[in-house]
């Protein structure tokens, strides 16, 4: 049975967990990393796959409520299994079928191993056995590893990373097949989260990352908070808006933008926000300000009005000098007398790795594959490196 992380972007990367791998989510404490677990729980247990959740911190009763927020009736599910260390923990009666006390290591190791080999999918959040159980639980970890080896399983762990010793996170991080490192963009403030594949034993990936945001109901969503999408005067700019949007506003006079288009998307697990800017050269401006808050650009022209390249080439190099990854819409497809894309990018002189998207705003076709370019653009250039995402040898 295939089993997925269930994360946009990761799954494009990983395709699948494989029999007997661990991946772990590599969690700073500030942010909230254990719905990255949750998910992969809750996308497999979908598919039909048997899948246990262990919790030592929280009460069965919350938890389930923590996937409800999320959309994610996992209680409704045969194929799930809630392991409670929590009540014994505290001295209240379990609820669930499987549970034990903490203090206990022999129970606590041999109901692991018993849920590894029962399931397909098994999530075990590492830190927390740390904190309740001690550090020498870290110890048991091998053994889980080679339970899971042995019967097909796949283990997903969670660990915040606190300031635990340097062989506990080694011994966490030796034991990992995969890590996902979820931690925050800071600059005095947390400014975004983002999370990273850094490590991967099974398939020889580029290390990226993504800029996430959590949606209730819905869970981890890849975000990109501003694209610029310009282009001359009567390219097309707010039509494309408007067609690639799931939600969308234009601010116009007489049919024409004189302010902002923004529009909103939800597509191929990523949120996206859109801004389009006017097209005369009075409003120049407001492009360069975009420009260096975008992520990406989307460059709309007419392809039956070849006289507005040269206007469409400077827009461009306002925001160019950015560094930004951009792709052209090659709008009007649907006219007569629109040029092809390889015409229009022999006028305009464009590099031969932008893609040149032909496209009908007006009739929606073709836009989803400017995003697609895009998005394969900008993730293929976000990357992990440095310090903050070294994790013990």
């Amino acid at each position: 049975m295939k089993v997925v992380t269930g994360i946009p972007v990761l799954d494009d990367m990983v395709e699948e967990i494989p029999e007997g791998k661990v991946l772990t989510y590599w969690i700073d404490p500030e942010v909230e990393g254990n719905v990255f677990a949750m998910q992969t729980l809750f996308t497999n247990l979908e598919s039909g796959c048997k899948c246990a959740y262990f919790t030592l911190t929280l009460s069965p009763e919350v938890v389930l409520s923590e996937f409800e927020e999320f959309g994610w009736v996992v209680g409704s599910y045969e194929n799930f299994t809630l392991v409670d260390l929590y009540s014994p923990y505290v001295g209240m009666p379990s609820t669930c079928s499987l549970n034990a006390d903490p203090s206990n290591r022999d129970a606590v190791d041999s109901l692991v191993k018993k849920t590894i080999r029962e399931n397909d999918l098994v999530v075990i959040p590492i830190s927390s056995m740390i904190d309740v159980c001690g550090e020498e639980v870290a110890e048991l970890l091998g053994e889980w590893c080679e339970t899971a080896a042995n019967s097909g399983s796949r283990l997903v762990f969670t660990f915040v990373s606190w300031p635990y010793p340097g062989n506990v996170k080694k011994m966490v991080a030796n034991r990992s097949n995969a890590i996902v490192k979820v931690g925050g963009v800071h600059h005095r403030v947390i400014l975004g989260y983002y999370y990273g594949l850094v490590k991967v034993d099974w398939k020889n990936i580029k290390s990226r990352a993504i800029l996430f945001k959590l949606v209730r109901p819905g869970g981890v969503r890849a975000y990109i908070p501003k694209i610029l999408v310009t282009g001359p005067y009567n390219a097309g700019k707010s039509t494309f808006v408007h067609a690639v949007s799931t939600r969308a506003i234009s601010v116009d006079r007489l049919g024409t933008t004189v302010a902002l288009d923004h529009g909103h998307l939800e597509y191929r697990g990523f949120s996206i926000d859109l801004f389009g800017t006017p097209g005369q050269e009075r409003f120049d401006p407001i492009l360069r300000m975009l420009g260096k808050e975008a992520l990406g650009v989307i460059l709309v022209v007419d392809s039956t009005k070849p006289e507005t390249f040269p206007r469409a080439k400077q827009m461009l190099e306002e925001v160019a000098h950015f560094g930004l990854p951009y792709v052209v819409a090659a709008n009007k497809q649907d006219l007569p007398d629109a040029l092809s894309p390889e015409e229009i990018r022999k006028r305009m002189f464009l590099p031969e790795d932008v893609p040149v998207i032909p496209v009908s705003a007006i009739k929606g076709e073709g836009v989803y594959r400017v995003i697609d370019a895009l998005l394969e653009l900008l993730t293929g250039s976000w990357q992990v490196s440095g310090d903050e995402f070294e994790i013990p040898a």
